[in-house]
């Protein structure tokens, strides 16, 4: 079955905006993979989007898939990480750049996360390994025109340049509420992260906001209970939080999603207990994890 957002191998390739690079989130043994950290740089300006919630319209919304990618601005003249590490490029690979500023992320594909963020990082880039990736383009930072508008200027933007690495990330819209949980499901089944929702009549501006929302997933698991720990603040005199044995052995505290009453009552040390989480750590250990119910004794 073909992709919803890939018609051809190097085609427009529907991403999204969203996946967020952390700079130091995985050690790196390889010398040449030392981060670059210009110290004396800022982070760039760039639009970072929240979750989706229910209740909102995606009606009036692009949306496009949720790549698990390096987050990559291109200001003209440099290539640099969400903190504003610069990224060390072939100069093959920036000279083909526009002087356009660009805003996406380089993709190596599905399920290479962590190889491409080595690859980022290394103080002098190997040739080879930058010709297997692709610069997937999401939106033009700074420029005036609503979003929608924004997108037909990239694509012609990045037809110009000529350069099979680099994509336009490919948006459709999604009729309702019901369409786009399809949408997403079918794009978790074929491998991929989730999607990502920009407003179509949204201006241009940095930082944190409606117009531009993430959505994945939450997947639940079961936990063993080993222990309780004791709340602080409101919580003072009652379990603050669970201690978890997952059943890899791993442990972690899980101290949201309780309500008061489970918090002054709490799952007994032995139970199982199921949660929701949105992604994993490195180490495999759940993010934003939260209480969902007891299981039943069976």
């Amino acid at each position: 079955m073909a992709h919803p957002f890939i018609s051809r191998p190097f085609s427009c390739l529907t991403l999204l905006l969203g996946s967020v690079f952390s700079p130091g989130a995985f050690a790196v043994a390889d010398t040449t993979a030392v981060d670059t950290q210009d110290v004396s740089v800022s982070p760039p300006a760039l639009m970072l989007a929240k979750y989706w919630q229910s209740g909102v319209d995606p009606a009036a919304f692009l949306v496009s898939e949720k790549l698990d990618g390096v987050r990559a601005f291109w200001d003209g003249h440099t290539l640099r990480s969400r903190s504003g590490r610069r990224i060390a490029a072939p100069d093959w690979f920036t000279s083909a750049l526009p002087a356009t500023a660009l805003d996406g992320e380089l993709w190596l594909g599905r399920g290479s996360f962590d190889r491409l963020s080595g690859m980022a990082r290394r103080n002098t880039p190997v040739d080879a390994e930058w010709r297997e990736l692709r610069y997937m383009i999401f939106d033009l930072p700074g420029a005036s025109d609503t979003f929608a508008l924004r997108v037909q200027r990239l694509n012609q933007v990045v037809a110009n340049a000529r350069q099979p690495w680099l994509q336009v990330v490919v948006q459709q819209r999604v009729p309702d509420a019901a369409a786009l949980q399809a949408l997403l499901q079918q794009t978790v089944q074929n491998g991929g992260e989730g999607l990502v929702l920009h407003r179509t009549n949204a201006l241009w501006s940095p930082g944190r906001s409606d117009v531009l929302l993430k959505l994945k997933p939450m997947p639940d698991e079961e936990a063993r209970v080993v222990a309780h720990l004791p709340g602080r603040g409101r919580n003072q005199g009652r379990m603050g939080a669970l201690l978890l044995e997952m059943s890899n052995g791993q442990r972690f505290a899980l101290g949201t999603g309780f309500a008061d009453a489970q918090r002054a009552d709490p799952p007994p040390v032995g139970s199982l207990v199921t949660y929701r989480y949105r992604d994993r750590t490195p180490k495999g250990l759940p993010r934003f994890a939260s209480f969902l119910r007891v299981r039943a004794p069976e």
